[in-house]
C-alpha cells in the first residue's frame, strides 16, 4: 500500500512540476540534452529523499532547490564543458522540445529574450539562480529564500546585484549590436 502511495505521489509531483524543473535547468545549463539528464538526476534524488521532506516549504521550492544543487554539482564537475556550451550555443540550431508547450519567449526566440539569455552568462550561479527563480518560476522573495536556503535579505541583495549585472550586459550587447549595424551600414554606402 505504501509503495502505491509513493508511486502516485511521485507521479503527481512529476506531472505538476516537470516543466518548471526542466525550464530552470535548461536556463542554467543552456543545453536541452544536458537539462534532460539533470532532470533525471533531480527525480532520482527526489525518490531517495521524499520520505525526509517535512513540508516546511512547498514541493515546488523543494524541487527547485534540488535542481539548483544538481546544476551546481554539474557545473563543478564540468567547468570547461560548461564554458564551451555557453560560448557555442546557437539559437538557430538549438530547439527545445518537451511534452508540454514551450514558453512563449523560447518558442518565439525574440531578439530581446536572446540578448537577456546571453546576458545571464555574466551573472554568478547565485545571481542566475535568483533571477530564474524570481522571474521565470515566479517565486516570491520568501519562496526563493526557502529554495536557496538563504535569508530574504540575501535574496533581495543578490537579486539587486543580478539585475544591475544584467542591465550592464544588456547595454554592452546593445552597444555592440549598434556598432555592428553602424559598421555594416557604412560598408554598404
Amino acid at each position: 500500500m505504501r509503495d502505491a502511495f509513493q508511486k502516485d505521489t511521485f507521479q503527481q509531483i512529476y506531472e505538476k512540476y516537470h516543466q518548471d524543473v526542466f525550464k530552470f535547468l535548461f536556463y542554467m545549463v543552456k543545453n536541452r540534452e544536458q537539462a534532460e539528464d539533470l532532470v533525471q538526476e533531480v527525480y532520482i534524488r527526489v525518490l531517495k529523499s521524499y520520505e525526509k521532506f517535512e513540508g516546511r516549504s512547498s514541493e515546488k521550492t523543494w524541487l527547485l532547490s534540488i535542481a539548483r544543487h544538481v546544476a551546481i554539482d554539474w557545473f563543478r564537475k564540468n567547468k570547461t564543458i560548461r564554458e564551451r556550451i555557453f560560448d557555442k550555443f546557437d539559437w538557430d540550431q538549438q530547439q527545445i522540445m518537451d511534452y508540454k508547450p514551450l514558453p512563449d519567449e523560447l518558442a518565439l526566440q525574440g531578439e530581446q529574450v536572446q540578448q537577456m539569455y546571453h546576458a545571464l552568462d555574466a551573472c554568478t550561479v547565485d545571481q542566475k539562480s535568483v533571477i530564474l527563480l524570481r522571474y521565470l518560476q515566479e517565486l516570491s522573495i520568501a519562496e526563493t529564500a526557502k529554495t536557496l536556503g538563504w535569508t530574504e535579505s540575501k535574496v533581495k541583495t543578490t537579486q539587486h546585484r543580478a539585475l544591475k549585472q544584467l542591465q550592464k550586459q544588456m547595454n554592452i550587447i546593445a552597444e555592440e549590436r549598434e556598432g555592428f549595424l553602424s559598421e555594416k551600414t557604412r560598408v554598404k554606402y
